[in-house]
């Protein structure tokens, strides 16, 4: 059974019984005044997993969420239109209700197209949208259909989302020993991505997928940087004592966060509370949370990573598909599970990222690498992939334009 074959007014009406979970109902934490203005001071870019229907249904809980997040310093969102096993036509609806519910509000919204319209929407007070894709199937087979995506501002594409798909194997497949790799197909969606400055994104991507994948970046595109935008260190959890055997089939492996590095790329841990194998918290703490970003940069290194709450504004439609349809995940019941255990919702980044913030810096992390970590490092990939310009460059303008943003804002970066 696909995504696409559910009607979102099936998925609402299964859902009206449901309690309240997922971002809406996420704890506030308590953080210090320094770091409550520190987050609001720094360009932040989380990824949120948010498509209409499976997200949300309404427009005012669309404005709700990013009014919050603007409140508390969120400059913006690799925001997903799309997911799994969906047509064209289908991506098209989900925009439309996106721009539709913008619309009621174009002076809070601005739709990325390079970096610089980041930083205007950070001074801007706006929310920067950076669109993503989590799947390939929505160029219906048409390559052709990827300048159209560009020109929509789609930024970054996932290949294949848990099944098997045309262009290879997501992870839940992959667990489960159906891995086929990258595929002729994928090649070429690859290539098209490339030559439109498109990011590609391996989270959701079973291993030998992904391996391929980043085998044939690394041959025909030396030096062009890959993603992985919410994925949680399976290296982290193994030792847990309530651990699955195989762990959660959405975590990566450390050998493919090495190498998203290597090429240049970031990996941006998720603060979704039912991946965090063996744990499985009602609330996700700031501490779990900055446990992920800790492990990835003692692993990477800070300039290869980024965060993600990968949050669903409501995840009622969510639990109610994935309860209706466990078939379909094939996952021995492991996320509904996580589900009943009360591993429903996230860490959404205006409710904790402060809280985050002053874990961090008890750690020892200074505020610029809290800067690279929030938000300069995905500006330096995206300025190469989208724009075309070395890191080297990048990283030679950019203390120039923060410095020239801070002025204009009135604001200093030390603490």
């Amino acid at each position: 059974m696909s995504l696409r074959t559910v009607s979102f007014a099936a998925l609402t009406a299964a859902c009206l019984a449901l309690p309240a979970f997922g971002s809406e109902e996420s704890k506030t934490w308590e953080a210090s005044p320094e770091a409550t203005q520190f987050v609001k001071d720094t360009i932040v870019l989380g990824m949120l997993a948010s498509p209409y229907g499976t997200g949300w249904t309404d427009y005012e809980q669309l404005h709700t969420y990013f009014q919050r997040a603007r409140d508390n310093g969120i400059t913006g969102h690799e925001m997903t239109l799309a997911a799994a096993d969906m047509s064209w036509e289908t991506f098209l609806e989900q925009h439309y209700h996106f721009r539709a519910a913008m619309a009621q509000q174009p002076e809070n919204y601005l739709i990325v197209n390079e970096t610089r319209d980041i930083e205007a929407a950070h001074l801007q007070g706006k929310t920067a949208v950076i669109w993503n894709s989590q799947t390939a199937t929505i160029l219906n087979g048409d390559l052709k259909k990827m300048a159209t995506l560009k020109d929509i501002g789609v930024k970054s594409m996932i290949l294949a989302y848990n099944d098997i798909f045309r262009t290879g194997s997501g992870q839940l497949a992959a667990q489960n020993g159906r891995d086929i790799g990258l595929t002729p197909w994928g090649k070429k969606v690859i290539d098209e991505m490339v030559r439109f400055g498109i990011l590609l994104d391996l989270s959701h991507t079973g291993s030998k997928t992904a391996n391929d994948a980043m085998d044939y970046m690394d041959e025909t595109y030396p030096g062009v940087p890959y993603v992985y935008t919410h994925s949680v260190p399976a290296g982290l959890y193994k030792s847990e004592p309530n651990a699955t055997p195989q762990g959660c089939y959405r975590n990566i492996p450390d050998n493919e966060a090495l190498r998203a590095a290597k090429s240049g790329g970031y990996i941006s841990p998720t603060f979704t509370e039912w991946m965090l194998d063996g744990i499985w918290p009602d609330d996700i703490s700031p501490k779990q949370a900055a446990d992920m970003i800790d492990y990835y940069v003692k692993l990477v290194g800070v300039d290869h990573v980024g965060i993600a709450s990968d949050d669903m504004f409501s995840t009622e439609l969510v639990v109610a598909f994935a309860t209706a349809n466990a078939d379909m995940y094939n996952d021995g019941g492991y996320m509904i599970d996580a589900f009943n255990k009360g591993a429903t919702g996230s860490g959404e980044l205006a409710r904790i990222l402060a809280a985050i913030t002053d874990d961090l810096w008890a750690r020892g992390y200074s505020n610029e690498d809290l800067a690279k970590i929030y938000g300069g490092n995905k500006m330096r990939v995206f300025a190469q992939v989208w724009e075309g310009k070395p890191p080297e460059q990048f990283l030679q303008e950019y203390p120039e334009r923060l410095r020239l943003r801070q002025e204009l804002e009135g604001k200093f970066f030390n603490r």
